[in-house]
């Protein structure tokens, strides 16, 4: 049947933008300036204010869709392979899922790599966890979202709690995420035409800046997300573009989930692009899938 004209020209737009920000010697300032640039690609939501926000050091932004309860909150990261990206680039893509779940949603900017390796992304986001938590929300009513390295840190978050043997957010949305730090699969050199964003060579400059730690094994359960033990884990929804560099990686995790009895779901999205949500509002696939992720919100949590 093909894909939408709008989810054409959206690969096109992501193909343009790393065009710009691939080009030989730029500087890394100005790399992250274009990157920024992605939140074009999505509409404003409508019926959705923003609020700027210090959770307990961290910067983050409120998405607050009108009439939205004021019992629930979802916890958003951002793509951009811990070198890129932001708060501000997500926004009216976070703004869209907070919409379609009917819960406020806290999209955290959390620090950057390379000036900031691994864990410091973690750290952040289990930070502003517990300034939810300070805030008066209880544990089952907050889900955990994000794209590309927020889909894994979404995931990571809760692990790192359970760990711990902290409450767990009531339920996580993993999108596109970079789920086997080895860069081993398939898929990212058999979608290698097909992905518009992401390349084998981006994803070795992301980990380098990102795992800094010679000591570190790029399999050691706690970077690599696919190898972890992932018993107690809370209802957790996996989508990938069918496309991306990362669709066998999302596939694998989706069976992990399954094999670990973990209430989930997994949506590949037919010739899909990596952190396909960049879309919101403007692409009917994207948009279907959406409301597919505020659906699952809306069942799970506070279940």
């Amino acid at each position: 049947m093909g894909i939408s004209p709008e989810a054409q020209q959206f690969a096109q737009f992501l193909e343009s933008v790393r065009a710009k920000s691939s080009t030989p010697g730029l500087d890394l300032a100005v790399v992250r300036d274009i990157v920024e640039t992605h939140h074009l690609a999505s509409t404003e939501p409508e019926g959705v204010t923003y609020a700027e926000v210090d959770a307990s050091g961290v910067p983050a932004l409120w998405c607050i869709p009108e009439g939205a309860g004021t019992d629930k909150a979802l916890l958003h990261f951002h793509f951009g392979g811990s070198v890129t990206a932001s708060m501000h680039s997500d926004r009216k893509a976070a703004g869209h899922i907070a919409k379609a779940a009917g819960v406020r949603s806290l999209v955290v900017d959390f620090r950057l790599a390379p000036e900031h390796p691994y864990p410091a992304q973690l750290d952040d986001a289990e930070t502003a966890y517990r300034w939810l938590l300070s805030q008066g929300y209880e544990p089952r009513n907050i889900g955990s979202t994000g794209h590309s390295i927020g889909g894994t840190l979404a995931v990571m978050l809760a692990l790192r709690l359970l760990a711990k043997g902290e409450a767990t957010p009531g339920a996580i949305v993993s999108i596109s995420p970079w789920t086997d730090l080895t860069i081993t699969n398939p898929t990212v050199d058999k979608n290698s035409e097909h992905d518009k964003m992401l390349s084998r060579n981006t994803l070795e400059l992301f980990r380098g800046a990102w795992l800094q730690d010679p000591a570190v094994d790029f399999t050691d359960p706690a970077i690599s997300i696919v190898n972890a033990d992932l018993t107690g884990l809370p209802p957790t929804s996996v989508h990938y573009g069918e496309y991306e560099t990362l669709a066998g990686e999302g596939a694998e995790f989706g069976r992990r989930l399954a094999d670990f009895e973990v209430t989930s779901e997994v949506h590949p999205l037919p010739e899909g692009q990596h952190s396909f949500i960049l879309a919101a509002g403007r692409v009917p696939e994207v948009d279907q899938a959406i409301q597919q992720m505020g659906q699952w919100l809306r069942r799970h949590l506070g279940a």
